[in-house]
């Protein structure tokens, strides 16, 4: 290593220096889905940075999705996967498939990355922490769907995460809800889970990994990214329609979950490397950071 590259890496450690010092002992949430989860090289990046965050002191939450991997599995058992508004229909027969899938396959898979770069992490079922009740939702005529066992999340069981918090590991949740009047498990949009539950804990931090690299005034321009917006900022950008589609309800959770009194929300493209790094400790950041 020559020495101009040595001296750009510790100007980098000093850099990050500050936020170090800021975010030690912090609750940061990360919720992990989209293209982001379909290379698993890619996850093994973001699990080490995971243990970065671990070993600083931060106490990392992971909230993952799985939609790709539940697709598959679902046609290889000879159902269709279907969509109503972005959310999976969820019949009796695919709840198994979804359950089997997030706790069984992807979410032991992330706590081994994790162990393996020497990190300290164990997998919760999202059933022992979030409670939730049947999503109703309507036609655009106002007719009722039926979407099977898709539900929201009414309230998080926290008590469930504490021995792990008091022991300094980092808890890895499904996104799947114990329903209230029936103990069987839902199917719970992870952004709207990891929402909930950063409401919950209050986290210093909410950081959306997934196929989006934050907001920008041309979707098909990564140059014309916003680095932060607030909340007057964000209701004038989705008026003016520059944030518009699947990203407005994620504007809006990110409002919800900053009324509920986490610190910041970032919008963060899972598919760079080490993104989650670059955007909590340097100056310039890769992201959207939202707030109030």
């Amino acid at each position: 290593m020559s020495l101009n590259e040595s001296t750009h890496k510790a100007q980098a450690l000093i850099e990050a220096l500050p936020y170090l010092q800021s975010f030690r002992g912090k609750t940061f949430l990360i919720k992990m889905g989209g293209s982001a989860m379909e290379d698993p090289e890619l996850v093994r990046k973001v699990m080490r940075d995971i243990v970065f965050l671990e070993v600083a002191g931060i106490n990392p939450v992971v909230v993952h999705g799985g939609g790709k991997a539940i697709s598959a599995a679902m046609k290889e058992a000879g159902l269709v996967a279907e969509f109503v508004g972005g959310l999976r229909r969820t019949t009796e027969a695919a709840i198994g498939i979804v359950e089997k899938v997030l706790s069984n396959e992807i979410n032991p898979g992330l706590v081994q990355m994790i162990r393996e770069f020497g990190g300290r992490a164990t997998g919760i079922p999202g059933t022992d922490v979030f409670l939730g009740e049947k999503m109703r939702v309507k036609d655009d005529h106002g007719e009722p769907i039926d979407i099977g066992r898709v539900g929201e999340v009414v309230g998080c069981q926290v008590g469930n995460m504490d021995p792990a918090f008091r022991a300094g590991i980092v808890p890895v949740i499904s996104p799947l809800a114990s329903e209230l009047a029936t103990g069987k498990p839902l199917n719970i949009n992870a952004d709207l889970a990891a929402a909930a539950l950063a409401k919950e804990l209050r986290v210093s931090k909410l950081v959306y990994l997934s196929d989006v690299p934050g907001v920008m005034r041309d979707p098909a321009d990564p140059a014309t990214l916003i680095h932060s917006i607030d909340r007057e900022k964000a209701e004038s950008l989705m008026a003016d329609g520059t944030i518009s589609g699947g990203m407005i309800p994620k504007i809006r959770s990110a409002m919800d979950a900053l009324n509920a009194g986490v610190r910041k929300v970032h919008f963060v493209d899972g598919r760079l490397p080490h993104a989650l790094l670059l955007e909590i400790f340097t100056d310039g950041g890769v992201g959207t950071e939202v707030t109030l």
